[in-house]
């Protein structure tokens, strides 16, 4: 479809917001630093959630072994809390989970948009599906593209950059 005719019927092309060529200081050690996020933010599910399995495991002793069919609700419950801190973090001003914030992360859409909670949940889901079905090789997708983007984000329309203030940082320092 030319140019011409996606005027025509009323489709609006964008382009992408953020060039690596342009702009190589919003993507530099963006790789390294998300699997720090990732441990940060996979410490942030895990100790609230096993807090939980603490209490269910002594509420079942308290109550003679009847409090453990808690224990049934322990997965739709970890599901629904990973699924609300990335929506929450991902969907806040910041556009980033709290492991992305301790290493100057944010996560936009493709054009430029911040998250938004049902992307920032979505996103999750998407990481989680992919590692999970095509093996954790294929976060080796980020080490052949210019933007650094996994499968997930190519997927969802969205890429992982440096916040405006590590950017600014990065262009000051001299070469």
């Amino acid at each position: 479809m030319s140019e011409s005719e996606r005027r025509r019927i009323g489709l609006e092309v964008q382009s992408h917001a953020y060039d690596p060529v342009t702009q190589p200081e919003l993507f530099e050690n963006v790789l390294a630093r998300r699997v720090i996020a990732f441990l940060v933010d996979l410490l942030m599910i895990a100790l609230p959630l096993g807090f939980l399995a603490i209490f269910i495991f002594m509420f079942g002793l308290v109550t003679l072994g009847l409090g453990w069919f808690l224990f049934l609700l322990f997965s739709p419950i970890s599901v629904i809390w990973a699924l609300l801190y990335y929506g929450l973090t991902l969907g806040s001003p910041a556009s980033a989970t709290i492991g992305m914030r301790m290493v100057d992360l944010e996560m936009r859409t493709w054009y430029g948009a911040p998250s938004y909670f049902v992307l920032g949940a979505v996103h999750a889901v998407g990481f989680w599906l992919t590692v999970t079905l095509l093996t954790p090789f294929i976060l080796l997708v980020g080490l052949f593209n210019d933007r650094r983007r996994l499968l997930h984000d190519m997927l969802l329309g969205t890429v992982v950059i440096n916040n405006p203030e590590r950017a600014a940082a990065l262009r000051r320092r001299p070469l």
